[in-house]
């Protein structure tokens, strides 16, 4: 979907107020793009970015790649070189519950990343994580195929009826 295929989230909001969910705002912007939005693709993983960087490898299709890293601070699971190949394969953008490294080259990769912070350490590939499951995080559930739109107030989660009808309106 293209960056402006919704209305901001603010006004997502006004429209249905709390039948849609919205996350705590606790997510930082990293990637060079802060409006984002597409139906979702899940990864669930702790301190092990294997799943997220073969989810990347593969085509987005202008999905949103929504990851579950526990909220680790002790390393990052995204770096530019997994958020550079996700931008190259059509993902949307990225929201993820842990932390990225890499600062100054993540804001210039085309794509939107929001995450919780940063930190140096990298994380270490033991092959471990789940692909498509939904998730809970930020107080409110991710399940693929819906839908996420992220910009500079914050990030809303609709259903795909939801979606549907913004896209018609």
């Amino acid at each position: 979907m293209s960056d402006n295929a919704f209305p901001s989230t603010c006004d997502i909001y006004d429209r249905f107020l709390d039948e849609v969910r919205v996350p705590w705002p606790i997510f930082r912007d990293f990637g060079k793009k802060r409006r984002f939005s597409g139906p979702i693709a899940t990864v669930k993983c702790f301190e092990d970015n294997s799943r997220i960087k073969e989810q990347v490898a593969t085509p987005g299709d202008g999905r949103v790649l929504v990851v579950d890293a526990g909220g680790s601070n002790r390393c990052a699971v995204m770096g530019d070189l997994v958020a550079g190949e996700a931008a190259k394969n059509g993902w949307a953008g990225i929201l993820l519950f842990g932390f990225v490294r890499d600062v100054c080259a993540l804001a210039e990769i085309d794509m939107g990343l929001k995450g919780l912070g940063s930190i140096p350490r990298k994380s270490v590939r033991r092959g471990e994580g789940t692909v498509g499951i939904p998730l809970n995080f930020a107080g409110v559930d991710f399940r693929p195929g819906d839908v996420v739109v992220s910009d500079e107030d914050g990030v809303i989660v609709l259903t795909p009826e939801q979606a549907k009808s913004l896209r018609s309106a």
